[in-house]
């Protein structure tokens, strides 16, 4: 059997318990089922082969890793609100909506200092969302390469809103 098949056969015998173990860790949260479908949607496009033994394991350890990620992007977005808060006592207010507006445009002023091919991957992954494994498949770069630049980048941007704040 190819990858295809043996994932395919796991995926409808055992959906459930994966999705049980995800809605458990994401305290049954709605996201569940679109974490789960992430991760299967990620192992068919493994190219590396996969055994029937291994596939559990590599489901679970994904799902995990998925999860640990949700986590990290929730307390980002609930570390920027509160900051919106204490900063302006409403998140909503005009002057929160400008601030987020003034930051934005001076994150955007430290991007365009990068070198091409940077910026395009910061862009990637700080406005699409994307990790570097994700950028480098879609791009077709090496992952070392796109991690390096992420990191060149990310030092660059901040040492830039640092200087100017």
């Amino acid at each position: 059997m190819n990858n295809r098949e043996i994932i395919e056969n796991y995926y409808r015998a055992h959906r459930c318990d994966v999705l049980n173990f995800v809605r458990g860790r994401l305290h049954y949260s709605d996201e569940a089922e679109d974490l789960v479908q992430e991760a299967f949607l990620r192992l068919l496009s493994e190219q590396r082969p996969i055994s029937e033994v291994t596939l559990p394991s590599l489901v679970f350890t994904l799902c995990r890793h998925l999860i640990v990620d949700w986590y990290r992007r929730r307390m980002v977005r609930q570390d920027a609100e509160h900051d919106l808060v204490v900063l302006h006592g409403d998140a909503d207010t005009a002057e929160s909506v400008l601030s987020m507006r003034e930051f934005n445009e001076q994150l955007e002023r430290g991007v365009m200092r990068l070198p091409e091919k940077s910026r395009e991957l910061y862009r990637m992954h700080i406005y699409g969302g994307m990790q570097a494994q994700d950028i480098s498949r879609q791009t077709g770069e090496n992952y070392k390469t796109v991690e390096y630049r992420l990191g060149q980048a990310r030092k660059q941007v901040r040492n830039y809103l640092q200087k100017i704040s």
